[in-house]
């Protein structure tokens, strides 16, 4: 997918973009890339395949809740390497108010300085564990919309991030194809943290790169507070019943 053809295809669901975000994402393109050659952030570093597989991936998110691309919202990334989903979804949307969680601090300086580069605002970049985040009073369930992509099994995924969101607010998780079966395995760590599955909406993206499963999770009810558990510990010993 061209940059031209990414352009296109946002202005095909209403989104047109100024002269300003059309430079960002060039930017974001060239710093992704230059950086990448001192340090592992993506293994995709073809403009038409970045263009498609983390810009447009990560906007396809706003597609299926329109919000996300228009309202003013507060939105955790988890996990989020170089900036995906959030960092395109807040070039589309100004308004929103992006806080991301990453464990590695060389990434997150990288973001510090791709994010100064962009000229974004009400950006707030964390260097901790998930599960430390989610016990500190300033981020726990603090969010509207709480978002990870490909970073660990949903079950493992639900303790990270349900804890971060506010009640009345959503965790989405961006899964590939094998989202069923791990939403079923997930389904008990999700009632046992608060949460109730809304959704399950599948997209196909363009040019045949696969399908990109979103599962909307609804925070109804407070998550307990002895999650999340200490560092390591969803990841080794998931819940279930």
């Amino acid at each position: 997918m061209k940059p031209e053809e990414f352009f296109e295809s946002l202005a095909k669901q209403g989104i047109e973009l100024s002269e300003t975000q059309k430079d960002q994402f060039a930017i974001y393109f060239r710093e992704l890339v230059e950086t990448n050659k001192v340090m592992n952030l993506t293994s995709i570093t073809d403009e038409d395949q970045v263009y498609l597989k983390h810009f447009y991936d990560s906007i396809e998110l706003g597609f299926v809740d329109k919000k996300i691309l228009s309202d003013e919202l507060t939105l955790c990334d988890v996990g989020s390497g170089a900036g995906f989903p959030s960092l395109p979804l807040k070039i589309v949307n100004p308004k929103l108010k992006i806080t991301i969680v990453d464990s590695l601090n060389k990434r997150i300086k990288f973001l510090d300085s791709l994010v100064n580069k962009l000229s974004l605002e009400d950006v707030n970049l964390v260097h901790g564990r998930a599960e430390e985040v989610g016990k500190n009073a300033q981020f726990r369930e603090q969010f509207d919309v709480v978002t990870a992509r490909a970073v660990a099994a949903m079950n493992v995924l639900t303790e990270f991030c349900l804890p971060l969101v506010k009640l009345g607010g959503q965790f989405v998780a961006m899964k590939s194809e094998k989202a069923p079966e791990e939403v079923k395995a997930a389904k008990f760590a999700i009632e046992t943290l608060g949460g109730e599955i809304k959704q399950q909406t599948s997209v196909e993206l363009p040019n045949d790169a696969g399908i990109r499963n979103f599962i909307f999770v609804g925070k109804v009810n407070k998550t307990p507070k002895k999650y999340p558990r200490k560092p390591g510990t969803p990841a080794k010993k998931p819940l279930v019943k």
